[in-house]
Order: structure tokens, then sequence, then C-alpha cells
């Protein structure tokens, strides 16, 4: 046994620990890494539902869904560095039970995985909508394999109904309508990404579509899916409208993938729920967009769903496995790229929190912005200013450090 660096003094690693990946996601992987850099020695095994070794997912909405990126591209790494790491990968067959107590995985395929510890990495899945599996022509976007048959379906179509103004809705939306359909964006929000962007931002970013050529049918629900023949038509919205379609994404967002813990005894809100060492149980980890767990800085628990935290969570979460005992604090983080535009949000945006530009102007296009609730810094957004964003997290980190007694309560 031998100290790291970074470690607290008088803590060692576990270095033979064996341990076992649900999930071959980018938190999955970013976790085997982190354990191998850290000095693990143990076994390390990695279970994936999908028959692909772990690749990206912002590419899907964008590169992958335009045609500029290859499906092979996304891949996270090339074969001879997922061999480097000595783990073995098995792929294609999804876990479907786990005790928590033997710290044993039961796959669909019969194997039975044990292992020291075991990590959650089995992310989310799209919520859907009633009767959309019985319509060809509807789709849901999570997978490379959704990307690809989305791809193929907006190649033959000329309208495209997009239901969701979230950022993935509005990411697809935008895309498509690079690729030159007719796209119209249905939600219940006043504006696209109004919930992630305060009202100001997200009105910029709703006139940025309509300028496009994107009709946002905003502040609508939908009431059904219309069809002929078994294909998708339309999408009825809840005051009678019929919007026609060629083709339909359902964007509504996503659902932590925990169906398989039911008999685990762990506790599963939302997400799988987790201490601020992102430990659901004995030896039992989660991480990436499974995992919910308690913010020591925000004073409650919170489930991110961006492949920036899957990264950061998987270090944190691979140095406890070895024997450290650290909470994981990160200042919320995502971004967005939609036409030429890149939005980046550091922290985030309470409902009804004051927005004040601090660099650029929104009238020329880039520009930063703090965001503040009860007198605190809560969030830092950015329009095409990486650099000068980047350079203002600092003052989200200063009022997370004040710990849930200053600061105020997020959303």
């Amino acid at each position: 046994m031998r100290a790291t660096v970074g470690r607290p003094p008088h803590t060692t690693v576990r270095a033979a620990t064996d341990v076992l990946v649900v999930g071959a996601s980018a938190a999955g992987l970013s976790t085997v890494e982190a354990l191998r850099r850290l000095g693990c020695t143990g076994a390390v095994t990695v279970v994936g539902a999908e028959t692909h070794q772990p690749y990206d997912r912002p590419p899907l909405s964008k590169q992958v869904l335009a045609g500029t990126w290859q499906p092979e591209r996304t891949q996270l790494r090339p074969g001879e560095a997922l061999s480097a790491l000595d783990a073995e990968f098995v792929l294609g067959d999804a876990a479907v039970g786990l005790d928590a107590t033997t710290r044993t995985v039961r796959t669909a395929s019969g194997r039975t995985l044990r292992a020291d510890a075991v990590v959650v990495a089995t992310g989310t899945r799209p919520r859907t909508l009633p009767g959309q599996a019985a319509l060809a022509g509807v789709h849901v976007l999570r997978t490379l394999d959704d990307a690809i048959a989305l791809r193929a379906g907006l190649l033959g179509a000329a309208r495209l109904v997009v239901v969701g103004d979230g950022v993935l809705g509005a990411e697809i939306a935008a895309t498509a309508r690079t690729m030159g359909l007719d796209v119209t964006v249905v939600g219940p929000q006043h504006a696209l990404m109004a919930n992630q962007l305060g009202n100001g931002v997200a009105e910029l970013l709703t006139e940025l579509h309509t300028g496009r050529g994107v009709r946002p049918r905003l502040g609508a629900g939908v009431r059904e899916l219309v069809g002929s023949g078994g294909r998708v038509t339309g999408v009825r919205l809840d005051d009678g409208e019929l919007l026609p379609a060629d083709l339909v994404v359902v964007a509504i967002g996503a659902e932590p993938v925990t169906g398989w813990l039911h008999d685990s005894g762990l506790p599963v809100d939302n997400g799988l729920v987790c201490d601020s060492r992102c430990r659901a149980g004995e030896g039992v980890y989660a991480v990436g967009d499974v995992a919910r767990w308690h913010h020591e800085q925000l004073g409650r628990p919170l489930r991110l769903e961006n492949r920036t935290n899957a990264s950061e969570q998987a270090m944190t979460v691979a140095a406890n496995i070895l024997g450290a005992d650290r909470a994981y604090t990160p200042v919320p983080y995502f971004w967005t790229d939609q036409y030429d535009t890149k939005i980046q949000v550091h922290g985030v945006v309470p409902a009804g929190a004051g927005m004040t530009v601090v660099d650029g102007d929104p009238a020329t296009g880039r520009f930063v912005a703090l965001y503040r609730s009860a007198g605190l810094v809560t969030g830092v957004l950015g329009w095409n200013m990486p650099k000068q964003t980047r350079l203002r997290r600092g003052d989200v980190a200063d009022a997370l450090a004040g710990g849930p007694a200053r600061t105020p309560a997020l959303r």
C-alpha cells in the first residue's frame, strides 16, 4: 500500500481493490481511467447495456445529427487506449439486479459479477409520450443508435416538430434547421431553455431561433400524437391546433436508469441517493447522470445531467474507492452550441434571480452576465465569450464556499 499525492495525510490507497462499473458511459470510463491513474491494481470490469464502446454524447445532437461527424468519431478512446486500462468490457449485456450487501450484479444474459466496490453509472433514459411507440417517425435522442436513426429520418423529411423546449430540444431544432428542414418547437415554457437560462437570455435564444426560421410554439402543451397508417403525421396541442409533421422528436427530459436497483435495498429517489462522497451504500457508489448526491456547500441533494459533471465526479468517486474521504462539491456547469452561438453557464440561475451584464453587450452577440440571489452570485453566463466567462467562475465558487448558511436556496 502506498500514499497518493493529493490525498489527506495518513490516507492510503487500497490498490488491490476490485471494481465493477455498471455503465459503459463517459462517467463509467472516466472512473476506470481515474482508478488506474490513482494506482488501482485490482481487477476492473465494465458492464454496458449498449454494444458500442464508450462514446461521447454531446456531439449526437449536433455533429452526428448534422452529418459533419461519422458516428465512430464519437468514440471516447481508441481501442489501444482501452486495452491499456487492463479492464474487461462486458458490452451489450444490461445489468438487471444488484445485491448491495455482497456487491454482486446480475446481467440480462445471466452473468453474475462480484467486486469489492460497485460504481453505478447507468445514466438516464428519455421520457416518452403516450402512443409514441406505435408510430413510425417519432424519435428520441439519447444513444448513438438514436442519433443514427434520427439523422436518417431527417434526411427524408421536410417538416419536423420538436416536442421539448429545453437544451436537447433547442439543439435538435438548431441542427435540423441548419439542414434545411421546416422546424417547429413545442413546449410549456414562455421561451426556449427559460429554466436553465433565466427569462432575459432565454428570450434572446428564442429570437436567435426565430431569426433562423424556427417556429416556436411555446406556452403550449401536447394533447396527442396523430398518425395515419402507423406513421406520425402531426402533433395536436392542448388547444386543438394540429401541427403537421413528417417527423417528430420527443425531448421532454430524461429519468435516471434505476429500475434494476429496485430489490437492492439502496435508496432511489430521482436517481441513486448518495452521501457527499457519492456513496450509496457500503462499497457502492454512483457517478454521472444517475447520481443524486448531497452537495455539502449547497446543503441539499443535487443531480446533474452533463458531460463535465460525469468526468469530475468520476475522479472523486475513484479517489474515495481507493481510500480517500472527499466530498464532491463542484460548481455546476453546462454548455450548449446552437448555430454559431456558444452558451456557457457556471453555477445555476434560480427563478427570479437578478441579471447584470458585466462584459460585452447582448446587442453584439457577445456578453457575460452574473446572476444574483439574496445578494450572492449564484451563476455566471457567457454568450460567445468563453474565456471571459471562465474568468468569472470564481465569483460563483466564492459564494458556494460560504456553505448552505450563506448560499441562497438554489433550484
